[in-house]
């Protein structure tokens, strides 16, 4: 589904954030200087995966004219496969 709805780029964000998060605590608790930055960027990793995470959601396709259905399409090439329940 990550795939599909175009997700990587959240995924890989959202990991980016959290390397850079583990790197100021270790620089926090090892009295570096900078720790400040890399918890900054940390956090605007955060925020940007965030937002690319909203992205279907705020653009889904409607499926009726009142608005009251809402479908999330894949932007995939292949027709995507329905599992029977």
């Amino acid at each position: 589904m990550i795939k599909h709805l175009k997700l990587t780029k959240a995924v890989v964000a959202m990991a980016l954030g959290i390397v850079a998060l583990i790197v100021a605590k270790v620089m926090e608790s090892n009295r570096t200087d900078g720790n400040q930055a890399v918890l900054a960027i940390a956090g605007v990793l955060f925020i940007a995966s965030a937002v690319i995470f909203l992205y279907p959601i705020l653009f889904a396709k409607k499926a009726d004219k009142d608005g009251k259905s809402v479908e999330l399409k894949p932007a995939a090439k292949e027709p995507v496969e329905e599992i029977a329940s």
